[in-house]
């Protein structure tokens, strides 16, 4: 019968100075390791790379930061990089997890979510920085709400936007103008959203929103235009359809309630208002004749950036001279301290003479339906206590309108 082997025992020098030893000898079994998680897939079965790699769990669990940032360095490109070390190394310290969190090909979208939710905020920076991230990461990141994550990710082109974090962003970005000024160069952002958020950015930035957001409504009006008659046909019963027909229409003054008026036109109106000044009875007034609501007119007039006033005044064909008549009787300053036209007018004149008639319709009527088509009591009580209502529950108007009126300038 054969003897057995002796057992393995440790030298007493090795006893003595272990530690220097322990840490030669784990350095070198790292990267053999490594070198076998590295070997192609064609050299070496899915289970022994996935063996290797719980070994070389165990041994990063108590390294040092070198060998931690080495391995790191070493399986970042590797695609067969088993995802366990990988989890591992990116919720280690930002020194190890950069590598990983940036570049990682292997990481999952589901490893991705669950790491940017128990890691810091320099992580997730890292992670905003990644050349691919599709939206459901970024909803995870967006989550935080942390200004530079959120900011980094607006930044990179190769980051995709879900309506979700589009929307919380929009939401915090009314007290954030740098976000005002990131989301009007994505793609994801729709009408809706820089329409919206026109009513807090700054002058530049209303420029831009302008500019890419009034368009022609051209193809919905020849699209539709054999429908105006059918729904007055029907009385305009269906209050859901005549507030989308009336956003189409090409008309845009109210000749109904020019109609009813004690002013001759829209002009007179305004005349009464440069002389006597503005008040509630008159705001209605000429919101009615210029066919919007009194709350959108409200909104246009009370708004400090003035920029609303052009549209108002361009979108029914009133002249340049009403914007001075209408700043005059909101009692709002004309000329600045040397005597010349002052900034903010000069501004609102800048927009009236750059945008089309059909354009800043489109605006005003987007505005229009969008700040008054969902004003029910439901969406007042969202508004009342500040909490922006569900799209999927009350609609993309809901939403703007709450956005809107409860932005306190």
């Amino acid at each position: 019968m054969n003897a057995q082997p002796a057992p393995l025992e440790l030298p007493a020098e090795a006893i003595a100075d272990g530690g220097q030893v322990t840490h030669n000898v784990r350095r070198q079994l790292a990267k053999r390791l490594s070198d076998v998680i590295c070997i192609p897939a064609s050299q070496l079965t899915p289970q022994e790379r996935h063996m290797a790699g719980d070994i070389l769990v165990e041994l990063l669990r108590d390294a040092d930061l070198d060998l931690r940032v080495n391995v790191a360095k070493r399986l970042v490109m590797l695609n067969e990089a088993p995802r366990t070390i990988l989890v591992i190394l990116a919720k280690d310290d930002i020194e190890v997890a950069k590598y990983v969190l940036e570049e990682s090909l292997s990481l999952t979208d589901s490893d991705l979510i669950q790491i940017a939710r128990k890691v810091s905020g320099e992580h997730r920076k890292v992670m905003a920085q990644r050349r691919k991230i599709t939206d459901s990461v970024v909803d995870a990141l967006v989550e935080f709400l942390e200004e530079d994550v959120v900011e980094t990710l607006l930044k990179n082109k190769g980051a995709q936007f879900s309506e979700t974090a589009i929307q919380r962003i929009l939401t915090v970005s009314r007290t954030h103008q740098t976000y005002v000024e990131l989301l009007i160069r994505r793609d994801e952002l729709r009408p809706s959203h820089g329409l919206t958020m026109f009513w807090w950015a700054d002058a530049p930035s209303r420029k831009k929103i302008l500019h890419r957001f009034g368009v022609t409504r051209d193809v919905l009006q020849d699209s539709c235009a054999d429908l105006f008659p059918k729904a007055a046909a029907d009385g305009w019963q269906d209050a859901a359809v005549r507030k989308a027909l009336q956003f189409i229409e090409r008309r845009q003054r109210n000749r109904a309630a020019i109609e009813r008026s004690e002013y001759e036109n829209l002009e007179a109106a305004i005349d009464h208002a440069a002389i006597h000044g503005l008040d509630r009875k008159l705001t209605e007034e000429i919101s009615y004749m210029a066919g919007i609501k009194p709350a959108t007119g409200a909104q246009i007039m009370t708004d400090q950036g003035g920029q609303g006033i052009a549209i108002l005044c361009k979108a029914p064909g009133l002249d340049r001279s009403c914007i001075e008549k209408i700043w005059k009787a909101m009692k709002r300053p004309s000329v600045d301290e040397n005597g010349d036209v002052h900034p903010r007018l000069a501004a609102v004149i800048e927009t009236y003479d750059v945008i089309s008639t059909n354009k800043a319709q489109t605006i005003l009527r987007y505005w229009n339906w969008s700040l008054t088509a969902s004003l029910n009591a439901d969406v007042l009580r969202y508004i009342k206590r500040g909490v922006i209502p569900r799209e999927e529950e009350f609609g993309a108007a809901a939403i703007t309108a709450a956005l809107v009126f409860s932005h306190k300038q």
